[in-house]
C-alpha cells in the first residue's frame, strides 16, 4: 500500500500539511509539526504557533524523536497495526484515544473526567507514558483546559475536571521544558488564572501555588514569574490562603517564596500584606504545631531584606514576639535558625526591636538554646544576638 492509499492517523498527520511527518519537530508550545511546514510558516513571517495561535517567544525546533520512532514503528506493519495499540506505549487505555477524547466538542464533561483520571493512574503506575504524552502534546492541551475558560460561571461547572487536569498537568512538567507556561501571559489565560484561584476548591488552589513553584524554578518563565508578582488579585488570594490557616496554606507559603524569587515581587507580597500573613501564621503554628511552621520563618526572613519588610514586622503587635517564641522550643529546633538570624537583622538598627525582643524573653529563649542539642551553627548565631543585644543595651543606656 502506498501512502496516497494509507489511511494515515491522525497523530500521524502534520497540522499544517495533513500529510504523514517526515521529520517532526516540536515548537515551545508543545505542538508538533513536520520541519518543512513549519519552516515555511515562519518564513512567511508568521510569529505564532499555527495551532494554539500562541506568540512564539522562542521559534527554536526540537526534533520529535519519539514520535518519529511511533511512525517508524507503524509503517514496519504495513500499517496494519492501529498506532493506538502500540505497545510502546504502556497497558491501559491508548495515549491516541486520550487526546481524542479530550480534544473532541462532542466528548461529554464525564468523558473527560474519566479520561483525566485515567492519565492520571497510568501516569502513576507507568511513568515512562509522561514522555509519550509530552511529545505527542498533551501538555499544551491540558493547559488549555484549565485556563481556556474565564467567567467564574463557566468553571463553577467544570471543577472537578479543572482540578485533575491541572494535576495532570503538574505531573508531565517534571518531564517538560516550561516554556509552556508562557501561555499565561496572555491576558485571558492570566485572567482565568485569578479567577480559578478565586473561586477554586482546596485542591485547585494548591495546585496553582505548585504550578508558581514551577514557574520560579526555571530561567524560560523569570518574565512570567514578574508578571504574576504584580497581579494583585493573585498576591491578595495567596496572602489570604496564609492568613486563613487553612489545609493550603502551606502550599500558599511555599509559592511567596517562589515569587521573591524575582527581586521585585518582594515589594508587592509585602505591600499586599505577606508579613502580616506569614506572622499570622507562625503565632497559630506555635499553639497548633504546624511543620511549616519553620518555612514561613524561612520565608520572613527573606521578606526581611527589603526594607518594608522590616517595617512590616516592626509595625505588626505580633512581629518580634512571634520570632522570639520561636527561637527555642522543647520538641525540635527547626525554624530557631531563621529566628534567630531575623531577629539579628531587626534588632542592629532598630532600638524597639531589642526592647520588644527582650520584654518578649529573647534572653531566657537564647540561654535555653545555648543549652540544647541544637547545631553548632545555630548556637554561633545565638551568641552573636546575645552579644549584640548585650552591647546595644550598654549604649542605650548611655545615651
Amino acid at each position: 500500500m502506498n501512502e496516497a492509499e494509507m489511511v494515515i492517523p491522525h497523530l500521524f498527520r502534520c497540522p499544517i500539511s495533513l500529510d504523514l511527518f517526515t521529520d517532526p519537530v516540536t515548537l515551545s508550545t508543545g505542538q508538533t509539526y513536520d520541519r518543512s511546514s513549519i519552516e515555511q510558516w515562519l518564513a512567511a513571517g508568521n510569529l505564532t504557533c499555527p495551532v494554539t495561535m500562541q506568540k512564539l517567544h522562542d521559534p527554536s525546533m526540537v526534533p520529535n524523536h519519539t514520535l518519529r520512532h511511533l511512525i517508524d514503528q507503524w509503517l514496519q506493519t504495513g500499517q496494519q497495526v492501529d498506532p493506538e495499540s502500540l505497545t510502546v506505549m504502556g497497558p491501559g487505555p491508548s495515549l491516541a484515544a486520550m487526546k481524542c477524547s479530550l480534544q473532541s466538542q462532542e466528548s461529554s464533561l464525564e468523558n473527560k473526567l474519566e479520561t483525566l483520571k485515567a492519565i492520571r493512574v497510568s501516569s502513576d503506575e507507568l511513568s515512562s507514558r509522561n514522555s509519550y504524552m509530552i511529545q505527542l502534546g498533551f501538555l499544551p492541551l491540558l493547559l488549555e483546559l484549565v485556563f481556556g475558560q474565564v467567567e467564574a460561571e463557566q468553571y463553577r461547572d467544570s471543577l472537578k475536571l479543572v482540578e485533575e487536569a491541572l494535576s495532570c498537568a503538574l505531573k508531565l512538567l517534571a518531564f517538560s521544558e516550561l516554556g509552556c507556561l508562557n501561555m499565561l501571559k496572555e491576558e485571558s489565560k492570566l485572567e482565568s488564572l485569578v479567577v480559578l484561584f478565586k473561586h477554586g476548591t482546596p485542591m485547585i488552589k494548591t495546585s496553582v501555588c505548585n504550578l508558581l513553584e514551577a514557574i520560579s524554578s526555571s530561567s524560560e518563565t523569570k518574565e512570567l514569574c514578574a508578571t504574576l508578582g504584580t497581579t494583585h488579585q493573585l498576591l491578595q488570594g495567596i496572602v489570604l490562603l496564609v492568613h486563613h490557616d487553612c489545609e493550603a496554606s502551606e502550599a500558599g507559603i511555599k509559592a511567596i517564596l517562589a515569587l521573591c524569587s524575582v527581586e521585585s515581587n518582594k515589594e508587592n507580597l509585602i505591600r499586599e500584606g505577606a508579613v502580616d500573613g506569614l506572622i499570622s501564621y507562625i503565632s497559630n503554628a506555635q499553639v497548633k504545631e504546624k511543620s511549616a511552621a519553620p518555612l514561613a520563618i524561612a520565608v520572613l526572613e527573606v521578606l526581611l531584606g527589603v526594607e518594608s519588610g522590616r517595617e512590616a514586622v516592626l509595625n505588626n503587635p505580633n512581629g518580634v514576639k512571634a520570632l522570639v517564641k520561636m527561637t527555642f522550643k522543647v520538641s525540635d529546633h527547626q525554624g530557631s535558625e531563621n529566628a534567630v538570624s531575623s531577629l539579628m537583622v531587626l534588632c542592629t538598627d532598630s532600638l524597639r526591636a531589642r526592647e520588644e525582643a527582650i520584654s518578649a524573653g529573647v534572653l531566657t529563649q537564647l540561654l535555653f538554646l545555648l543549652q540544647s542539642q541544637c547545631s553548632g551553627t545555630i548556637k554561633t548565631k545565638a551568641r552573636m544576638l546575645l552579644k549584640l543585644l548585650r552591647s546595644k543595651r550598654i549604649m542605650d543606656q548611655n545615651h
